[in-house]
């Protein structure tokens, strides 16, 4: 029993030890792109054939911080804003853009996770990622609902711009280096690329205010 428990902690360290080398070689390197099974491995200080042990795929691994990005952002949300009441679409909308970009590693996997994470990965890892991220958007729109004033279908619309947003704009905002030369050369090319979260907000303000503002119109147009 004893034995078992050591083997149950040994591999649960070494699975937070991957998970934090890969953390670390996605924010030095620019992005989880850039990211290697086999450099996970050399970092986490594990040997390359062991790795499977803990995750079958670099998808699969990487698909595992997108899912604890999740619980991190909610439980982020839902921290700003306990106590709050009476948010104005304007202050939901900014503090959706400021949890989420404080959280860059996130951003860059909103990008990745539908294009090429979740579809490579089992049908059952696919199912309790599904599963978490839904339980934490839920988490995350009884949030905004409770704090202010949008209604639940404008929460939901709200959150949807914001994943849609953040993950085009953080890698606008984080180019390869070959962009980043060109934008050296031609700045009118590169303007996209700067300010991540102050654009984040403007434009998620944007689509809040405009999502109260369309609900009165549909609702002058009944009367």
């Amino acid at each position: 029993m004893h034995t078992r428990a050591r083997s149950a902690e040994a591999k649960l360290r070494r699975t937070e030890d991957l998970l934090d080398a890969a953390r670390t070689l996605a924010l030095e390197r620019g992005g989880v792109r850039h990211v290697t099974l086999s450099a996970v491995t050399q970092a986490s200080g594990l040997h390359p054939s062991a790795v499977r042990r803990y995750f079958d795929s670099k998808e699969e691994l990487l698909l595992e911080l997108a899912e604890r990005g999740w619980d991190d952002w909610a439980r982020t949300m839902s921290s700003r804003l306990q106590g709050a009441r009476d948010l104005t679409p304007a202050e939901s909308a900014a503090a959706v853009a400021h949890t989420l970009a404080a959280q860059p590693l996130f951003c860059d996997l909103l990008t990745h996770v539908p294009l090429s994470l979740e579809g490579e990965v089992s049908l059952e890892r696919a199912r309790r990622f599904k599963t978490r991220s839904f339980s934490a958007y839920d988490l995350i729109t009884d949030s905004i609902t409770t704090s202010g004033t949008l209604t639940i279908n404008q929460a939901q619309d709200l959150v949807a711009a914001a994943l849609g947003l953040a993950a085009n704009l953080w890698q606008v905002s984080h180019p390869t280096p070959t962009l980043a030369k060109l934008y050296a050369q031609n700045p009118r090319w590169g303007h996209a690329a700067l300010d991540f979260e102050p654009r984040l907000t403007r434009l998620l303000q944007s689509v809040a205010v405009g999502l109260t503002t369309l609900s009165r119109s549909a609702r002058t147009d009944r009367q």
